[in-house]
């Protein structure tokens, strides 16, 4: 209430006692912000985070900051705090008629709580991992914003030339040519098999991923098929066995490894949102460092090691921990800053 000023400490004066759903709004004054909504007091952590964000996609409000209502004075668990404004968020999320909310965003000041959030976050993935939109899918389109659709989704069939095997069957009677056509084509279908992969990461497969596939393609006796048109998208392998087989272990550990760097990133944007890492840039002023660096800076402090090796602006850079000392390959030595981003809250 502090930073926000007296404007808006007036006007909840004003309001007070004529709450409706259980909350009045205000002016944002000198925060960052149009509005501030305030929440009166109660344990119904979820009904309340419902509430607000209905009444967000009421007023066409495009983005909404939450904090970890309760955890403080209130005394309530993180870990129901994150279970039930997770809750909340991915109920509103599933509904048709959201049009107007864009983001939402949950601000996390205590380090302790980070885990308790990202806990609940993944312990619904794992849960829900057969449903239609993978949960996560749905947290990063409102954490992170939702990405403007590109046009419609492309099926794309991955080009590969088929050479035609013909087979002249002679006998002395119809009936063996008959026999002999049937056992032809029993043998040729049980060595075909056909396998599909399923999964929400095939949608961000990009040219990289592309690549791959065309040269397994190239170098096996299969036909892949990527269609993202479907939810969840799918991949379709057929072919000889033993190839789709390998293949299929091959799309699998692709499809692992982005899964793997998007939950990086994941784990950066939430931590970057809490502790900043920075090296001097221009006229005395300070620049952060991207988040991945970010991340690594800070497991590197908290895991308490003594060194790390960075790169700034195309340099290699050694880190001492203890000191926030850079140092570089000529013996250069730089001053970095850690800064917590609930400094001064």
């Amino acid at each position: 209430m502090d930073a926000a000023g007296s404007q808006v400490a007036d006007e909840c004066a004003q309001y007070a006692g004529q709450y409706q759903s259980g909350f009045i709004t205000t002016q944002g004054g000198n925060l960052l912000c149009s509005k501030i909504i305030h929440l009166i007091t109660n344990n119904q952590v979820k009904s309340q985070v419902s509430k607000v964000l209905h009444e967000c996609e009421q007023r066409m409000y495009k983005s909404v900051a939450l904090p970890a209502i309760g955890t403080g004075q209130a005394g309530q668990s993180p870990a129901k705090v994150a279970d039930e404004m997770l809750d909340a968020i991915v109920e509103f999320a599933r509904q048709k008629s959201v049009q107007h909310l864009q983001t939402i965003k949950i601000v996390i000041f205590q380090t302790n709580m980070f885990t308790e959030f990202y806990e609940s976050m993944k312990k619904r993935e794992d849960s829900d991992s057969s449903t239609t939109e993978s949960l996560l899918s749905v947290f990063k389109s409102f954490f992170w914003g939702r990405k403007k659709s590109s046009g419609k989704k492309k099926s794309m069939i991955l080009e590969k030339k088929v050479y035609l095997v013909t087979f002249q069957i002679c006998g002395e009677s119809q009936e063996k040519v008959d026999a002999t056509e049937s056992w032809i084509k029993d043998l040729i279908l049980k060595e075909q098999l056909e396998n599909t992969v399923a999964d929400e990461a095939v949608e961000s497969f990009d040219e990289t991923q592309i690549a791959i596939l065309e040269d397994l393609q190239r170098r096996n006796q299969v036909t892949i098929q990527l269609a993202n048109k479907l939810s969840p998208p799918q991949i379709k392998i057929s072919g000889i066995s033993r190839d789709v087989y390998s293949v299929s272990l091959e799309v699998q550990r692709m499809i692992q490894q982005i899964k793997s760097t998007e939950e990086e990133q994941s784990k950066a944007e939430l931590l970057y949102n809490l502790v900043e890492w920075r090296y001097p840039g221009s006229n005395d002023s300070y620049v952060a460092f991207d988040k991945l660096t970010n991340t690594q800076l800070e497991h590197a402090k908290v895991f308490k090691k003594t060194h790390l090796n960075v790169k700034i602006n195309k340099k290699n850079y050694k880190v001492d921990l203890n000191t926030l000392k850079a140092t570089d390959d000529q013996g250069k030595t730089i001053n970095l800053q850690r800064v917590a981003k609930d400094e001064g809250k």
